[in-house]
């Protein structure tokens, strides 16, 4: 409980490991209860849970939730086994075809096409379902805005959801988009029109799939754009095979302090803010939204657009020098620590 970004970015609290899941709702319940108790309605900015997380202590409000949980008629919140049967049967799996030689086709796909296999290697997921694949389509080519995607591109990804993915596609909050079930001896195909149409970069979780909020350029609230910096950005770091060897890093960028870029939760964040009435930008480092979740440290002041794109340069020039190991970027941030860093950044030339 009590996690959250925007101007207050805070990690959430485990109150329970142990919840018997017919218990679930009830236990939801019980949390809302303590929140309605407590509060604050006089203050718009900290009307959140987890500012009342914050304020009781953990301890305090999980013991408020046990108190309200125990006290509750918790029969009533259970769901019967038929009706759980019963949605879970709208959310079957699909008709998977069996596996045949799926997997050797792919393989010899992969031997007989290098760009081919360096796509596979980056944006597909393995399948719990012999001889398919997850797909992940990146929207991030060099110089491109984040999540972007034309009409015509739009009509190709739905057709190929249609022949290849049984008629499904998901967006993801990375502004990419997913096809969930694709048949490993027709992935070949699948990236052969892909790349016709632009959707075939193999970047994904490297430093040029950046996920970055409209900004200024449509949102009224920002105080700064996101998309040009991120186009800035993809475009000095274009080179695949820099982007390899740089490997895992995450960049996210917000254009005002909402973050509904989720920069507080990036390897390497980039707030804009308004200085002296003029666009500048904030790098955070050090976030994380996986298992090992941490909130991104402020670097420094903020510096203009182009200040910022050659400060994010510097920075990966020190990672790629101190690293260990095959260390990703947050990994050597944690263990070098801040100040190095930063000395990159600020320090006198």
């Amino acid at each position: 409980m009590g996690g959250g970004l925007g101007r207050t970015p805070i990690v959430g609290v485990s109150l329970r490991d142990d919840l018997p899941e017919e218990d679930l709702l009830a236990y939801m319940e019980a949390i809302l209860r303590v929140y309605n108790a407590h509060g604050r309605r006089d203050n718009i900015y900290k009307a959140r849970i987890k500012i009342l997380v914050q304020a009781l202590g953990t301890d305090e409000f999980r013991r408020q939730v046990e108190e309200e949980f125990v006290a509750m008629d918790r029969a009533r919140y259970r769901i019967e086994p038929a009706l759980v049967a019963a949605i879970k049967a709208r959310f079957g799996a699909p008709d998977f075809a069996p596996e045949g030689n799926a997997a050797a086709v792919l393989a010899e796909d992969r031997r007989r096409d290098i760009a081919f296999d360096a796509w596979v290697r980056t944006n597909t997921h393995e399948h719990k379902a012999p001889g398919y694949i997850s797909v992940v389509i990146s929207l991030k080519p060099a110089g491109g805005i984040p999540g972007d995607a034309t009409a015509e591109q739009l009509d190709l990804l739905a057709d190929l959801a249609d022949e290849f993915s049984f008629g499904e596609l998901r967006v993801t909050h990375l502004q990419n988009v997913v096809l969930g079930h694709v048949r490993q001896d027709q992935l070949h195909t699948v990236w052969q029109r892909l790349s016709q149409a632009g959707l075939g970069t193999p970047n994904v979780n490297f430093i040029t799939d950046i996920v970055a909020c409209p900004g200024l350029d449509y949102c009224a609230l920002a105080n700064a754009r996101s998309i040009p910096i991120a186009q800035k950005l993809s475009s000095r770091f274009a080179d695949l095979e820099l982007q390899r060897e740089i490997g895992d890093l995450r960049i996210n960028i917000s254009g005002c302090i909402n973050a509904c870029g989720h920069h507080h939760a990036a390897h390497l964040g980039i707030l804009g803010v308004d200085k002296r009435g003029q666009e500048a930008f904030q790098i955070t480092l050090g976030g994380s939204g996986e298992e090992d979740a941490s909130i991104g440290q402020i670097l420094g002041p903020a510096m203009a657009e182009d200040e910022t794109v050659d400060a994010v340069s510097r920075l990966i020039d020190l990672y790629l020098v101190r690293r260990e190991n095959g260390e990703r970027f947050l990994d050597t941030y944690r263990r070098v620590g801040t100040a190095a860093f930063k000395d990159v950044v600020y320090a006198p030339a």
